[in-house]
């Protein structure tokens, strides 16, 4: 078993015997995306670290999504344990990226495209492969996206 598994299943006993309900059932959900990710595909396999980080971010993003959607329908109750599920799963990622770092990268990844002879807003594709290798589970998709179009346009 990976160290991160391990890590939440003791984690997960821990909570359960605090009559913590908030953090037990995230983690209990969190440990049953793993092992949906574990046993989807043609045979069960075990998750290194760094795709358990994967799953874990995807579950954090369903988190926010799911906050944004409940505060827009009006539930500001569910809204706020939606956010404190996202808060709690952040706890498991490594830290994100300020937007000054990630700024940074972008912006070296877009003079790196334009020396290989890319440029404007065509060359979106082009400075993605550059930047999504330097920043994998550093910054969400959408921000670095953001970003790169940022740069590209000014």
């Amino acid at each position: 078993m990976t160290t991160l598994k391990a890590r939440l299943k003791d984690e997960l006993t821990e909570a359960i015997r605090a009559r913590d309900e908030l953090r037990s059932s995230t983690l209990r959900l969190t440990l049953s995306a793993i092992t949906n990710e574990e046993v989807s595909g043609k045979t069960a396999r075990e998750l290194s670290d760094d795709e358990v980080v994967k799953v874990i971010a995807k579950e954090a993003k369903k988190r926010r999504e799911a906050a944004e959607a409940f505060e827009q329908g009006g539930r500001a109750e569910s809204a706020a344990r939606e956010k404190a599920e996202g808060e709690l799963l952040a706890e498991y990622l490594p830290k994100q990226l300020s937007d000054d770092e990630l700024g940074a990268i972008v912006a070296g990844a877009v003079e790196e495209a334009k020396a290989a002879g890319a440029e404007g807003p065509r060359a979106m594709g082009a400075v993605m492969k550059i930047v999504n290798p330097k920043v994998a589970g550093l910054a969400e998709g959408g921000r670095v996206a953001a970003e790169v179009k940022k740069r590209l346009a000014g």
